[in-house]
């Protein structure tokens, strides 16, 4: 990724001050705004500091997301895998409520579409989220609640997919109510083992 660190130190201060920026013009210009000189000025930082570094606006938003995906994420911990994954997919949706977090997040998605390298920065920062996340299923196996061996990152993709569908593909509201019949289809799918690794569900051609 663009930039590098010194934990406290210039490089750091330099990163942090500049991702703010970032953060700023793409929720105020969105990314067709982003710019090199846009981010500078309201960074307080050298244009040609950040043009070495960071070189364009990918690699701004690229770093963004890189520094994000390092950040930890309120997983859920309801006592219950079902009370889990509601409240994981109400945290996405609300997220995409906000005026100013929900517009970000929207532009680099939206971004990583037709901009390859803002593409892998977020398919980075999904990942590292799904690993996160992923624990609230390891302890519903440990509950008895799903079978041995069901894949955790898995069965968190499948809870938020049908809202990103509904966000970035249908154009449909996404709502509460979505957030709740996403997280219960995923967890009838791992329940009746679909996400355990290594079995391969194929249809019943018995004709039963």
């Amino acid at each position: 990724m663009p930039g590098s660190t010194r934990p406290g130190g210039r490089t750091a201060r330099t990163r942090e001050a500049v991702r703010e920026a970032t953060l700023a013009e793409i929720a105020e210009r969105g990314y067709d705004g982003l710019t090199v000189d846009g981010v500078a000025a309201r960074a307080g930082v050298h244009r040609a500091t950040v043009h070495r570094r960071w070189r364009n606006a990918a690699g701004l938003a690229a770093d963004v997301l890189d520094l994000a995906s390092g950040e930890r994420w309120p997983v859920p911990d309801t006592g219950g895998i079902q009370g889990d994954l509601r409240e994981l997919t109400s945290l996405v949706v609300t997220h995409f409520e906000d005026p100013h977090a929900g517009a970000v997040s929207r532009a680099l998605v939206s971004a990583a579409v037709h901009d390859p390298v803002t593409a892998r920065a977020l398919h980075g920062f999904l990942a590292g989220r799904h690993r996160q996340a992923a624990p609230l299923v390891a302890r519903a196996v440990e509950r008895g609640e799903l079978p041995e061996g069901t894949d955790g990152e898995e069965v968190v993709r499948a809870a938020v997919a049908p809202v990103y569908y509904r966000l970035f593909i249908s154009g449909e509201a996404a709502d509460a109510g979505t957030a709740e019949r996403s997280a219960d289809a995923a967890l009838a799918a791992a329940r009746s083992g679909v996400f355990v690794r290594g079995v391969r569900n194929s249809p019943d051609r018995s004709g039963s």
